[in-house]
């Protein structure tokens, strides 16, 4: 499972961590022989880059990267020249610099019909997206890179989440136990590779220059306009409300902005790869709910640096481990289905009475109802809430409780228990 690689930021040949296979190199390997060009974007330091120049060894595709500043101005200035001197087939990193790139992509494409002749990654997913849709449209397969998962760590080949107890069995032979401790060290030291390699041991000092990289760099791309300190006071204010419905008004005053900048901040932030969006679940049939989405981090390590824990353990024992374990669950499961190139569709419930589920999963025409609580004994109260799920359009399948029980288990016939380790 590890091995040698290289940071592309180093010469060639200089060692500078311990490579993690991802899961989402099949899912590469897959499209590539689909599709001309293929597409993986997610935030700075989660391994695009690492994962495609390691699927490359061997091979005769070739290597640039826009944040050479000479590449990024033949790439801007004369695109098409620069696909000449970079000629496929070519991994082109940071495509974001120039989306000017683009239209000479699909008329190569459309001359050629050679799959596999771009890899492209990107930071930027929103600014991205606008370039590929109007001009890659139909000849670019789209893929989202997230930090690693709890299934990469443990070796084991990743599967989309689902709550059915075959499936749940076979999780729990594949994955690293973890007891509440494990569970919170994991939350508290993040999935960001150069942690979890080894290279970067202090997880606060990482997350540290990971900001400032993120303030000086990308969000300065997106909006020159930014003050850095009221933008790390903007993120810190989000951070504090993770798992939570999202209220702007607080946090644009904990950070002394207006609504407005907070709302233009916070697309920032899910442009980046950084937050995302759990929205309520509705239809037709169910009515009296509320329509607020619910915020999510993908990796909890920038949540702890954040909101300024000092250890797992005061973590563990502090106002915020509810929150912040229900964040690392939920975003687990995303990166099950976002790491195995597929979407997922994940919704909570609440409605006027403040009844909640904290995850609906909807796949194959049913409703997958989960609670997440930091307990070792669940029991029946915690799955009656299901049952709301009952007037929906959509049937509703079994349930599950993701807790920090020791091993998969059952609560009645129609719902699960769930450790938070096997997911």
């Amino acid at each position: 499972r590890l091995k040698c690689n290289y940071n592309k930021n180093q010469p060639k040949g200089e060692a500078d961590m311990e490579y993690i296979s991802r899961n989402l190199e099949a899912v590469v390997m897959q499209v590539t022989k689909e599709f001309p060009a293929v597409l993986v974007t997610g935030p700075r330091q989660v391994g695009k880059t690492t994962m495609l120049q390691k699927l490359m060894e061997g091979t005769n595709r070739k290597y640039v990267s826009l944040d050479d500043l000479n590449e990024r101005s033949l790439a801007k200035s004369d695109p098409e020249l620069f696909l000449q001197v970079h000629n496929p087939p070519v991994l082109i990193d940071e495509i974001q610099y120039a989306p000017e790139l683009f239209p000479y992509i699909k008329i190569y494409a459309d001359s050629h019909h050679e799959p596999g002749a771009f890899w492209i990654t990107g930071s930027q997913v929103f600014q991205m997206m606008r370039g590929v849709q109007e001009s890659l449209a139909g000849r670019v397969a789209v893929l989202s890179m997230t930090s690693l998962a709890q299934a990469e760590l443990s070796g084991a080949s990743m599967t989309p989440f689902e709550v059915d107890l075959e499936a749940l069995t076979e999780r729990e032979k594949l994955r690293i136990p973890a007891d509440m401790q494990g569970i919170f060290e994991r939350i508290y030291r993040g999935s960001m590779p150069a942690i979890v390699s080894g290279r970067n041991t202090n997880s606060q000092i990482f997350y540290s220059s990971y900001l400032s990289t993120y303030i000086e760099r990308d969000v300065r791309l997106l909006s020159d306009a930014i003050d850095s300190l009221k933008f790390l006071r903007f993120m810190t204010a989000a951070a504090a409300r993770c798992s939570r419905m999202l209220n702007v008004a607080e946090i644009a005053q904990d950070a002394d902005i207006n609504q407005k900048q907070a709302k233009d901040w916070l697309q920032i932030l899910e442009t980046l790869g950084i937050i995302f969006y759990l929205h309520p679940y509705s239809n037709n049939l169910l009515k009296r709910l509320v329509k607020t989405p619910k915020l999510y981090f993908y990796d909890t390590g920038l949540v702890c640096h954040l909101t300024r824990w000092s250890s797992p353990e005061v973590l563990e024992n502090g106002a915020m481990n509810g929150a912040v374990l229900e964040n690392y669950v939920v975003s687990e499961i995303a990166k099950t289905w976002l790491n195995s190139g597929k979407e997922p569709y994940m919704y909570y419930y609440r409605d006027k009475d403040a009844k909640e589920i904290d995850v609906i999963l909807e796949h194959d025409g049913i409703l997958n109802p989960i609670e997440i609580k930091k307990t070792s004994n669940p029991g029946t109260e915690l799955t009656r809430v299901f049952s709301l799920l009952d007037k929906a359009s959509v049937p509703r399948g079994k349930g599950a409780v993701v807790c920090m029980k020791p091993k998969v288990g059952v609560i009645d016939r129609d719902n699960y228990i769930v450790p938070v380790w096997t997911i």
